[in-house]
């Protein structure tokens, strides 16, 4: 991966995504002359939870305490459910990642950006840090990773968006009209009861999708969607459009995605839609599931999309992006014709 420098150059170059705005008397840090971005062998590309534990508790210790360890719950097999959170300013951003446990990329991308963010220590990191808080939930689905599965495991799982004798689908489980006591699954529960406690102005959920063409030829490479359920007020979907927009530029010129719309459903129980019928700017970013040679590149996206949320929240570009800009990011393609992948389903998300 190139380094956090290159990155920031690259985005300096092509947006303004990462340039800091000056006050008067006191002009913002330029981005970082030299900071080394998390090294790939931090953690696999494919994670399990002992990968995590591992690479989070060097994470805080190379940062000196900046990253901050927690456990906001148990799965159901009692794995824990691993908060890790940089950052101590007034703007509050949530990153959720593997949510499906057969969707992992978003994970190394999230400890990649712990490290980037916490470990370094320039001018710029201190700006940045005193204007936000991140909260990542890091491996949602532990249960689900062991197994390579999309669902949780519960092999008492009845009822809509479970396989029975399997688990459940998490990302159906956040429905914010249902109460949190009724609800039968502990990861969702579990961030449910952190978004509560700390009422995040941003929340970005990653998980990954099959492989799609679009009608140039050029293959999708990620998706994204805001809220889509009659029930987000007004101003969160506006909020979420912006923060789509910004991280289209970031994505596309940055990390050089091809990215669409994702064709995702209104369902309230669904993390999009539940965090902006809440009130919070939210979005759905889908890796697509590239060859192996690629996967680096799908981890850089994402990290790219971390980071440049960051950086906008931080420097007020996110409030300033043009919303109507949204419905420019084209429709998502038809499936690529001759390849099978299990991560290839309408509305998988």
């Amino acid at each position: 991966m190139k380094s956090l420098t290159v990155v920031l150059t690259a985005a300096l170059l092509g947006t303004t995504l990462f340039a800091a705005p000056a006050r008067a008397g006191t002009p913002a840090p330029s981005a970082p002359v030299s900071a080394g971005e998390a090294p790939a062998r931090l953690i696999p590309a494919r994670p399990s939870p002992d990968d995590v534990r591992r690479s989070l508790a060097r994470i805080a210790r190379d940062s000196d305490g900046r990253v901050r360890l927690g456990v906001i719950g148990r799965s159901n097999e009692g794995r824990a459910l691993r908060l890790a959170s940089v950052g101590h300013g007034p703007t509050r951003l949530l990153y959720v990642t593997q949510q499906h446990g057969d969707e992992p990329l978003g994970t190394p991308a999230a400890v990649r950006l712990l490290w980037s963010l916490g470990v370094p220590r320039t001018a710029w990191h201190r700006w940045l840090l005193s204007r936000v808080t991140i909260d990542v939930v890091v491996q949602a689905n532990p249960d689900g990773a062991v197994r390579n599965q999309r669902y949780n495991h519960d092999p008492e799982a009845t009822g809509d968006y479970s396989e029975p004798g399997v688990g459940y689908d998490i990302n159906r489980f956040h429905n914010p009209l249902t109460p949190i006591a009724d609800n039968p699954v502990p990861e969702s529960r579990a961030v449910l009861r952190l978004w509560r406690a700390t009422r995040p102005q941003v929340v970005i959920d990653y998980h990954m999708q099959g492989r799609y063409r679009q009608p140039d030829g050029r293959e999708t490479t990620a998706s994204i969607l805001w809220p889509t359920s009659p029930l987000a007020p007004a101003p969160a979907v506006t909020a979420a459009r912006r923060l789509a927009v910004v991280n289209d530029a970031a994505m596309t010129r940055v990390a050089g995605a091809n990215v669409t719309r994702y064709p995702g459903g209104d369902y309230e129980g669904i993390a999009r839609n539940a965090y902006g019928i809440l009130g919070s700017s939210s979005l759905l970013v889908e890796l697509s599931d590239l060859p192996a040679e690629q996967v680096e590149f799908q981890i850089r996206t994402a990290f790219v999309s971390m980071l440049a949320t960051a950086q906008a929240a931080a420097d007020g570009s996110l409030r300033r992006a043009d919303p109507a800009r949204a419905d420019t990011i084209p429709a998502r393609g038809p499936a690529l014709p001759g390849v099978l992948s299990p991560l290839t389903r309408v509305d998988a998300a």
